[in-house]
């Protein structure tokens, strides 16, 4: 028995060395180290030998083992080591190519001028307010001096969820929200930027949805003069310092007396061209003073407060600023106009 271990021990190195991958070496282990395997047989027979033989078998066997396990663990690594350079070799990668480029996203063109003139405004001590885009018939009309049956309610296209709700049509609800929550305390001076809702058949100038900026200062002793300074600000900052404003007479439920804000045209400089039609201006925005039913009705008394408020749309902005003729250029996802306005 003694001859037989030394026969396996040497028949396994043997074979150990001359195993050229994993699968093969794993073939030996088995082979002579497994439950079934040759040691195991061998040691079988030890219960026919002497007790002076048996502790003297045992030990061999165990040396055995542990040399033949030392070796299968050396010719593991080993291969493993040569299957590590193997692939080294033939998969290198050659450092010196060009990468891929990173595509960098950036902000969307609207989103960098609507921040543009919160911008403005929160220098100049105003807070940014928001409020829901589902919206109350009260919030949306009746509170901004629409009551139920008044005829400028046709002018907003509404999409109705329920005869109480609706997708806001702009967003002077938030300036009725916030009077409402200074409960007839002054000074209130927000702006509020949001998405509304109109029903309309989206081309090159509309869409059924788009944003809005409202401006609201409610405060004792404000006048119209502080409403076309503040409006001449925005104006210059927006379009340069070379442009001038006009206002004309219009009209607003919410506001009066009302006004639209027209800037002198920086293509032709007010001498008239085709951008302006001839006259020389492009309208920008709607602004009026607070009316007193608008003011009461958020508990403000009319006798000690006034106020004023404009409107503007971002992507009208947007267009005159960068020579935009289609307004669904905003909001079909072209990688490629939206690249040209990366701010990087």
């Amino acid at each position: 028995m003694k001859e037989r271990l030394q026969e396996l021990k040497q028949e396994a190195l043997e074979k150990i060395q001359a195993a050229d991958d994993t699968k093969a070496l794993q073939d030996v282990r088995v082979y002579y180290l497994g439950k079934k395997g040759q040691i195991t047989d061998v040691l079988k027979g030890m219960g026919k030998l002497s007790k002076e033989e048996r502790p003297v078998i045992g030990q061999l066997a165990n040396e055995v083992r542990d040399t033949l396990t030392e070796a299968l663990d050396s010719k593991s690594e080993q291969l493993e080591n040569e299957q590590i350079e193997k692939q080294l070799r033939e998969e290198a990668i050659d450092v010196t190519l060009p990468g891929k480029p990173v595509q960098a996203g950036g902000s969307h063109l609207l989103m960098d001028v609507i921040r543009d003139i919160e911008d403005l405004f929160t220098s100049m001590g105003y807070e940014v307010a928001e409020g829901p885009e589902v919206e109350t018939d009260y919030y949306n009309f009746e509170a901004l001096n629409l009551p139920k049956g008044h005829p400028a309610r046709d002018m907003q296209d509404t999409f109705y969820i329920t005869e109480e709700l609706l997708m806001r049509t702009h967003t002077s609800p938030v300036q009725a929200r916030t009077m409402n929550r200074h409960e007839g305390r002054g000074p209130v001076k927000i702006i509020c930027p949001g998405k509304v809702y109109r029903r309309d058949t989206d081309d090159a100038t509309h869409s059924h949805q788009f944003t809005q900026i409202e401006g609201l200062y409610v405060d004792e002793k404000i006048r119209m003069s502080d409403l076309k300074g503040t409006l001449n600000v925005l104006a210059k900052h927006l379009f340069g310092e070379d442009r001038k404003i006009r206002l004309r007479p219009s009209y607003f439920p919410f506001t009066e007396p009302s006004v639209e804000m027209d800037i002198s045209c920086k293509v032709c400089g007010g001498e008239g061209c085709s951008v302006c039609k001839g006259s020389g201006w492009i309208e920008i925005l709607g602004a009026g003073m607070v009316h007193p039913n608008v003011l009461e009705m958020a508990g403000f008394d009319p006798d000690k407060y006034t106020g004023f408020a404009f409107g503007m749309g971002p992507e009208r902005i947007a267009m005159l600023k960068y020579g935009i003729e289609d307004i669904r250029h905003f909001y079909t996802n072209d990688v490629r106009f939206l690249k040209q306005f990366h701010r990087v």
